[in-house]
Order: structure tokens, then C-alpha cells, then sequence
């Protein structure tokens, strides 16, 4: 038994909501490999309680995994905004919220998240309690600049895959524009006298950051 597969079956299982959506995005999808799963989704859930989160933000919903995950550690009243450039995605996002009955708790928004963000900027819209950035992963310190603002103090941010395989820790590190992204968004966190932050190794690597 591998240490991955124990850690499986010695956690809590995923829904069936998200069982069903797993099966889908690895039958609908040529990029499966992205959806969350079960260990960090219930992690992601964990997060959003324990933080007593109302409000999150979610860039990169891919097929809904993770926002359903996060969602379900909402109160009564919270809210999720999730962010996805993908509208040929949109049917089977819908589909899974629907089946996971959170639907009313999340609002999913079609269109660059770069774009989203300056028109919620704009709008000024109630800050968030945590955010999740999940998106593309050249663009990442664009993403944390521009959820900054938006991130209320006492907040949370997490970068996903902030570990890319291993490839930041190479040397030399190799020059594409994902793993310098990701090197980039790292070294601009660590810096921030603003935050403060750790990186676990869950899955692909999770930053976690404190807004103080």
C-alpha cells in the first residue's frame, strides 16, 4: 500500500456529488490531472471552517471540485464568487454544484480572472474572507496583487501548486513561463512584510498566507 493510497482510506471519503464529478471530469475532460481530489478538497472544506469563513473567492474553478469542497464549509449564509476562463466547462460546472445542493451558496463567473477582479475592484464589492487561486500559473503574482485589496485583514489567501512537480527546487530552475510564475508569485509571498505564510506539501504544494 502506497503512503498516498493509506492517507486515502484512512480520511474522510469524498461525497457522492463529488465522486459523480470526479468520474465526469476524467470522462468530459483531457485535464483531469487539475481537479483537486479527495485529501485536499476535504482539506480546502477544513480550511474554510476553521478560518469561520462568510465570503471566499475562488480563481479557477476548472470543473468545481474544489468550490464545491469550499462551499461546503460555508455557514448558512456565506457566499463563494469562482472565477473560470473555460465556457465550454460551464454545463458540468452547474451540473455538480446542482448535485452537491450548494448551488445557491456559489455564483460562477465566465471570463479572464484578471478582468473579473479589477470590475469587482471597481464595484467594491464586500472584501473576502479567503481566497483560493487555482488559476493560470504564470499569472499568479498578477492574481495576488490583484486579491490583495480585496482579501480582508485577518484573511487568508492559498496558492495551489506552488511546488509545480518539483521544478521550483531545480537547478537550475527551468525558464518556462508556468515554473517562473510560480517561482515569482513564491518569492513575492515570502517577501511581503505584509503576510505571513508557510508552503505544505499537500498534492502539488499549498501556500498558505496570513493577511495581518
Amino acid at each position: 500500500m502506497t503512503l498516498d493510497k493509506y492517507i486515502l482510506d484512512h480520511s474522510e471519503p469524498q461525497t457522492e456529488a463529488l465522486a459523480w464529478l470526479q468520474k465526469q471530469t476524467n470522462i468530459r475532460t483531457n485535464h483531469a490531472r487539475m481537479l483537486s481530489g479527495a485529501v485536499q478538497g476535504r482539506f480546502l472544506k477544513m480550511i474554510a471552517q476553521m478560518t469561520g469563513a462568510r465570503r471566499i473567492l475562488e480563481l479557477g474553478t476548472f470543473t468545481g471540485y474544489s468550490a464545491i469542497c469550499l462551499a461546503s464549509g460555508l455557514p448558512e449564509d456565506g457566499h463563494l464568487d469562482t472565477l473560470e476562463l473555460n465556457d465550454e466547462l460551464e454545463d458540468l460546472i452547474l451540473e455538480g454544484f446542482e448535485r452537491a445542493g450548494i448551488a445557491e451558496k456559489i455564483e460562477l463567473h465566465i471570463g479572464d480572472c484578471r478582468d473579473t477582479l479589477r470590475r469587482f475592484a471597481q464595484e467594491g464589492v464586500e472584501a473576502y474572507d479567503l481566497v483560493f487561486i487555482d488559476a493560470n500559473k504564470r499569472d499568479y503574482p498578477e492574481y495576488y496583487d490583484l486579491v490583495f485589496p480585496l482579501v480582508r485583514k485577518g484573511g487568508w489567501i492559498l496558492g495551489d501548486n506552488v511546488l509545480w512537480d518539483g521544478k521550483v527546487a531545480e537547478e537550475p530552475m527551468p525558464q518556462d513561463k508556468q515554473t517562473v510564475g510560480i517561482d515569482e508569485f513564491n518569492k513575492k509571498v515570502v517577501a511581503d512584510e505584509r503576510v505571513e505564510s508557510v508552503i505544505l506539501p499537500l498534492r502539488d504544494g499549498l501556500n498558505i498566507i496570513h493577511k495581518l
